[in-house]
């Protein structure tokens, strides 16, 4: 598989992910797909993934997953300019992820409160489960004017 494959090879609904960040820049390019309650992101996996052993590295998992968990918190938050910061993040890893593979985090539960929001998520290697996260955020209120 050779960089146009990798770009060419998305599944249907998935677009460039437009929210970047330095940590996530070496892993572009990542892609998204926004539902009326969740964010859902993947990529293809490819060597700058990896960990020594030729597998994803569980650092990638844990940032993507808190960003998938984030951003769907976010579309529950009806607070103009509220903002969230991770509190607690927890990752179980099920099972092991490869070069080539389509690496998918989907958030599947949401429950936003006044100041606390829950997430919990699930990540896919071409649909296999291989980890599953969960994760608390605090709800950063603007401060008035």
């Amino acid at each position: 598989m050779n960089a146009t494959d990798i770009a060419t090879d998305v599944p249907e609904g998935f677009t460039r992910h437009t929210r970047t960040s330095p940590i996530t820049e070496p892993w572009e390019p990542i892609y998204a797909r926004k539902t009326a309650t969740a964010f859902v992101l993947g990529l293809r996996l490819a060597k700058p993934h990896t960990n020594s052993r030729g597998m994803v590295h569980g650092g990638l998992i844990s940032t993507l997953a808190d960003n998938a968990m984030g951003l769907s918190c976010g579309l529950q938050i009806t607070e103009p300019g509220a903002r969230l910061v991770t509190i607690s993040l927890s990752v179980d890893f099920l099972s092991s992820a490869s070069i080539g593979q389509w690496l998918e985090v989907t958030t599947g539960f949401v429950k936003a409160g006044g100041s606390i929001c829950f997430a919990q998520s699930l990540v896919t290697a071409d649909g296999e489960p291989c980890a599953r996260a969960n994760a608390t955020f605090k709800i950063v209120k603007p401060r008035p004017a």
